[in-house]
């Protein structure tokens, strides 16, 4: 779906935990780049080059990858994609997510279901066998790391947003040129209203509620959230909703 010039927000289904849903990972595309933010589940790479497809981009064209963090929906596919294109896709993530991306440290949901792993029932303990395989197939080196505030020469400027919480090193993109926020994981959609990820999920719930706190400052119109896809509206009247009712 394209979103703006040069930015399309991709469709992809995915099965979550049993559950039928999509995914919505971005492409963002200028006359020198063409960039994914988020790469999906394993196994996805040939959804992903279908989605650029039916937008009529040619996946060829691809030379980076900016992943929001760390979880496996996000990092999935990417080591599939360097394959795919050898030599020529560049990933780019925060500097607190490269350990757990490159395979140094184990991704925070991985270890918080190892600590449980006796406790669990039959069922958890095969999806952390999946999680586990997951990981260890997605791991890849980061090319470059990512801090707060730093600047992308793309589409115009992108501004990379440090907002640890859901993971350590989470980070949403904001697109000055059209006020639009790529939030990851920070904020979903559901039933059409922008609400807050489940806290069940998240690394740290008071570095989230803060994380949440400092999007009120940027001047945004339009949310693409990875699960729930587009919120449109007034973005800040919702976001300080979402603050105020903590």
């Amino acid at each position: 779906m394209k979103i703006e010039s040069g930015i399309y927000m991709l469709e992809i289904p995915a099965n979550i935990m049993g559950m039928a849903s999509v995914i919505n990972p971005t492409l963002i595309w200028d006359k020198d780049s063409l960039v994914l933010i988020d790469t999906g589940f394993p196994g996805q790479l040939n959804q992903i080059r279908e989605s650029f497809e039916k937008e009529g981009i040619p996946f060829s064209k691809l030379n980076m990858v900016i992943l929001t963090h760390q979880d496996i929906d996000h990092i999935g596919s990417v080591s599939d994609i360097l394959k795919e294109l050898p030599g020529r896709v560049k990933v780019f993530a925060h500097e607190e997510e490269k350990a757990y991306i490159n395979g140094e440290k184990k991704p925070v949901k991985l270890a918080k279901l190892k600590d449980r792993l006796e406790y669990l029932p039959d069922n958890m303990k095969i999806i952390y066998e999946k999680l586990k395989s997951g990981f260890e197939n997605s791991r890849v080196n980061v090319d470059k790391t990512l801090i707060d505030g730093q600047e992308l020469p793309f589409c115009g400027g992108i501004t990379v947003v440090y907002t640890p919480g859901h993971t350590p090193g989470h980070i949403c993109l904001y697109i000055k040129q059209w006020k639009i926020l790529i939030a990851g994981d920070i904020l979903s959609v559901k039933e059409g209203l922008l609400v807050r990820a489940d806290q069940d999920i998240n690394f740290d719930n008071e570095l989230n509620i803060k994380s949440i706190k400092k999007l009120m400052k940027y001047d945004i119109e339009t949310v693409i959230c990875y699960h729930g896809g587009i919120y449109k509206g007034d973005v800040k009247k919702r976001i300080a909703e979402l603050v105020n009712d903590l």
